[in-house]
């Protein structure tokens, strides 16, 4: 073959290997349909892994359980991130599928030759009929470009790089955004460092929730309504959907929330972090802050430049209806924030939201059999 490499084919390519790629996966096996799970992390889970030390989700245990294997604890035990990460892998290993990781997918593109893709992956190339993306949106870290001009002597970690306290040099502490990351990590990093939090206030639950007997009667309602009314189908779960996609409406605290964060002692600015001057940031007030660190707790980017084919909508995110491209046929999206409802953001929406692109697919695998079998012999 001169040195070429074959190209493999498979029916369906899932890439991404955490909770919506795995659920597709399940849904893909139990309908007995040819796929294989592209995963860039070296272990499943390892996304989860690396977060923060102190991390945990704010959704119980009842609500984190993917399709065929709920999730191994009592019902209201919070897992830590690692404890998602190894359930993660449990998980594809209990049920078998076939997952290929530490493969980073760098291109793909539509076949010239047909109307399937082909995916590139570690310089192998596979021929694809449907490919599911399921990447998820917290990939490449979003630190604003003037964070380069700050003093050099600095300390600056994007919540994606944070782990726990021991990170950061003595002094003050700044973290910039006030949304979960930043709630949370500014109450852990308070008690050891003086906290200044930077960001615009987005609500909160008004009472606690997590991590309280009452969650067991309140998490059930909660589950309700971010399942059922926020939804692209109500006119209220339009509009969240719309303010979460631009990034203007920003998340409401769960876990730690303003008393708490008043009560740990940081200290908090409504403005944002616009700038620089000698060095140090600048809030958008005017108030220059003196401090050894900063912790951007800002979000991600999304990037689907890797995909050869028009992606984006309007509003930035792929164009999809429920996960299904109306543009580009065979290509799925899963694990975008709020893809069907609320849940599409949370480890619990991950099995819905797969049930249905996996319908789709399997619709247009018996559309493609049915219409090549009306086709006469000679004609194909």
């Amino acid at each position: 073959m001169n040195g070429e490499t074959a190209t493999e084919r498979i029916d369906t390519v899932v890439i991404g290997g955490g909770q919506a790629g795995l659920s597709a996966g399940y849904h893909l096996a139990k309908r007995g349909m040819e796929f294989v799970i592209l995963d860039a992390d070296a272990r499943i889970g390892d996304h989860w892994r690396e977060r923060w030390d102190s991390l945990r989700l704010y959704s119980p245990a009842r609500s984190d359980g993917l399709p065929g294997f709920p999730f191994p604890a009592a019902a209201y035990h919070y897992p830590t991130g690692r404890e998602m990460g190894d359930y993660l892998a449990t998980y594809a290993d209990r049920l078998g599928l076939p997952v290929r990781s530490g493969v980073r997918v760098e291109r793909v593109e539509r076949d010239a030759g047909g109307d399937g893709f082909v995916v590139t992956a570690g310089g192998r190339s596979i021929s694809a009929r449907q490919v599911v993306v399921a990447t998820g949106p917290f990939r490449i870290p979003n630190v604003p470009a003037f964070a380069g001009q700050l003093d050099p002597a600095i300390r600056q970690l994007h919540s994606d790089e944070y782990r726990n306290p021991s990170q950061l040099q003595d002094g003050p502490v700044l973290v910039v955004g006030l949304a979960h990351s930043g709630g949370d990590i500014a109450f852990e990093v308070a008690a050891s460092h003086r906290t200044i939090l930077s960001g615009a206030f987005h609500g909160q639950i008004p009472f606690r929730v997590i991590d309280t007997p009452r969650a067991r009667i309140v998490w059930p309602i909660i589950t309700f309504v971010f399942s059922h009314l926020l939804t692209i189908r109500t006119p209220m779960g339009k509009r969240m959907r719309a303010a979460i996609r631009s990034g203007s409406g920003g998340a409401p605290l769960l876990r730690v929330r303003l008393p708490d964060l008043d009560a740990a002692g940081v200290e908090r600015h409504d403005a944002r972090t616009v700038g620089v001057k000698d060095g140090k940031p600048v809030l958008a007030d005017g108030t220059v802050l003196d401090v050894a660190n900063v912790i951007w707790c800002t979000g991600y980017r999304r990037d689907y430049s890797w995909i050869g084919a028009p992606v984006a909508g309007r509003d930035g995110w792929p164009e999809e209806v429920r996960g299904v491209s109306p543009t580009v046929p065979g290509l799925y999206y899963l694990g975008i924030p709020f893809t069907y409802a609320f849940t599409s953001m949370l480890v619990g929406g991950a099995g819905r939201d797969a049930r249905y692109v996996v319908d789709r697919i399997a619709e247009r695998v018996r559309a493609t059999a049915e219409s090549a079998a009306m086709t006469p012999a000679a004609a194909r």
